[in-house]
C-alpha cells in the first residue's frame, strides 16, 4: 500500500527502511539463476558471501549462505560459473542493503545450459531472427572494417594480420572488449551498438577463440543476439572453431568458421582481384578481336562482290534490260496495230461493199417521197404522184405515169 506523505508530515528514514523490509518479506523464497562475480570465504566463519550478476545485464545481487549449505558444491563451483539459487531475500534496515539468503545453491551443468540454449534457439527461430532473408549482404571491398574481439588477443591479431595481408590498405575500428566472463555481454552489445552508428563502418566482425562451451556462452545470450539483428551494418560471426556454433552464428549475416576465415571472407584478396581483372581485360581483348576479325572478312568477302567493284555494271546490266523491254515492247505494239489496221481495212471493203453509195454507183436508183421516205412498193404510190428518184451522181424529180401490180423478183 502507498504511504501518504507531505513536506509537512514526513516520515523517517527508519520507518521508510522498515516499510522496505516489509514490502520484500512478502516475496518469500525465489529460485534465482546467475553467474558468481565474488566468492568470500573467511577461514573459520560461519558465512560465506557470494555476489550473483545477471549476465545479460549490468545487475548484481550481494548472496550469503551458511557455510553448510556453501560446502555442499564448494568442489564444484567457483568464480564465473553458472548456478541456481534457492534464496530469500532479505533487507538491512540499518544500512538499507537488500541481499539474498541461500538455502540451497545448484551448479548449473553443461547439459543443461545446452539445453536451455536450444530452447532459446527454437524460440528465437519462430521470431525468425534467423530468417536467411534478413541477411545483409557484405560489401565488396569495405573502407572501415569494425572489429569487436578481446584485447591483445590471438584472433584479433589472425583478423588484421590476414586482412592486411590481402589487401593492405584496409583500415580497422578496433574495440576490445571481455570476451568471457560476466562483463562480456553489456559490453560486447555496447561495442556492436557503438561500431553500427558509425556510418563509415562498412562490416563488423565479432571475433574469438576456442573455448568451452561455458567461455563461449556469451555470444548465445539472447540481448546479444536481439542487438545483433537488430544492426544496420552486417555483421560477421567469428567464434571459436569449426565446430562451436553459438547462436550469434545463426543471427549474422555471415558466419566464418575461425577468425582467419572471417578476413578471408571479408577483405578480398589484391592478387586474385588483379588476377581476376587480367583475365577479364584479356577476355575483353579477345572478344574485341573476334569481332574485328569477323567483320574484316566480311568487308572483305563484300568488297570482292562485282556489285561493289564495278557499280556501273549493274546500271549497264539494267540498261540492257530496258531496252530489250523497250524493243519487245514496240514489236508487240507494231504487231498490234498492223492487225487492228489490217481488220479496219477489212472492214470499210465490208462497210463500203455493203453501202447504199455503191449500190447506186452499179447503176440502181432510190425513190423517196417528199417527206424522204423510200418506196419500197408500188402501192406506196399513186397516180401522178411527184417522186424523187436518187442516183449515184445526184437526184432528179419523176412523176407517177400509172401504177401497175407488184413485180415479182424473177426465179
Amino acid at each position: 500500500m502507498a504511504v501518504s506523505t507531505s513536506p509537512e508530515t514526513p516520515i523517517p528514514v527508519g520507518e521508510v527502511s522498515r516499510l522496505i523490509g516489509g514490502w520484500i518479506d512478502r516475496l518469500g523464497a525465489v529460485w534465482v539463476e546467475g553467474q558468481i562475480t565474488q566468492l568470500s570465504r573467511r577461514p573459520g566463519a560461519g558465512v560465506v558471501f557470494l555476489t550473483l550478476r545477471d549476465p545479460s545485464y549490468d545487475i548484481s545481487l550481494s548472496v550469503t549462505c551458511y557455510r553448510q549449505v556453501f560446502d555442499k558444491v564448494a568442489d564444484v563451483i567457483s568464480e564465473g560459473a553458472r548456478v541456481v539459487v534457492h534464496a530469500k531475500p532479505e533487507w538491512y534496515a540499518p544500512r538499507g542493503q537488500l541481499s539474498l539468503r541461500a538455502a540451497e545453491i545448484r551448479p548449473v551443468g553443461v547439459g543443461e545450459l545446452l539445453a536451455r540454449l536450444e530452447q532459446l534457439k527454437k524460440s528465437l527461430a519462430a521470431e525468425g531472427l534467423f530468417a536467411a532473408e534478413r541477411k545483409k549482404p557484405l560489401p565488396f571491398l569495405p573502407q572501415l572494417i569494425g572489429l569487436v574481439c578481446g584485447r591483445a588477443s590471438a584472433a584479433e591479431r589472425d583478423v588484421l594480420e590476414n586482412a592486411r595481408h590481402r589487401w593492405p590498405a584496409v583500415r580497422f575500428a578496433v574495440r576490445n572488449v571481455p570476451v568471457q566472463g560476466v562483463h562480456a555481454v553489456p559490453q560486447v552489445i555496447a561495442a556492436v551498438q557503438e561500431l553500427d552508428a558509425l556510418p563509415e563502418v562498412d562490416v563488423i566482425i565479432v571475433a574469438r577463440g576456442g573455448g568451452s562451451v561455458e567461455d563461449l556462452l556469451p555470444f548465445s545470450d539472447e540481448q546479444l543476439v536481439r542487438a545483433v539483428s537488430a544492426a544496420a551494418t552486417p555483421v560477421v560471426s567469428a567464434i571459436g572453431h569449426e565446430p562451436d556454433s553459438p547462436l550469434l552464428d545463426l543471427v549474422a549475416d555471415l558466419r566464418a568458421s575461425t577468425p582467419t576465415d572471417a578476413a578471408k571472407k571479408v577483405v578480398p584478396d589484391v592478387g586474385e582481384e588483379l588476377a581476376r581483372v587480367r583475365q577479364l581485360r584479356d577476355r575483353a581483348l579477345r572478344a574485341i578481336d573476334g569481332i574485328l576479325q569477323r567483320e574484316e572478312r566480311g568487308l572483305a568477302g563484300a568488297l570482292q562482290r562485282p556489285c561493289i567493284q564495278r557499280p556501273q555494271r549493274m546500271v549497264e546490266e539494267r540498261e540492257e534490260q530496258v531496252a530489250a523491254l523497250a524493243a519487245r515492247g514496240r514489236r508487240t505494239l507494231g504487231h498490234l496495230l498492223d492487225r487492228a489496221d489490217s481488220e479496219l481495212v477489212h472492214t470499210l471493203a465490208r462497210v463500203v461493199a455493203l453501202s447504199p453509195k455503191a449500190t447506186l454507183e452499179r447503176g440502181y436508183a432510190v425513190l423517196q417521197k417528199p417527206d424522204g421516205a423510200a418506196v419500197r412498193s408500188p402501192q406506196e404510190v399513186g397516180a401522178d404522184e411527184e417522186l424523187r428518184a436518187r442516183v449515184a451522181e445526184g437526184e432528179f424529180r419523176v412523176r407517177v405515169d400509172g401504177v401497175q401490180g407488184a413485180v415479182t423478183p424473177p426465179a
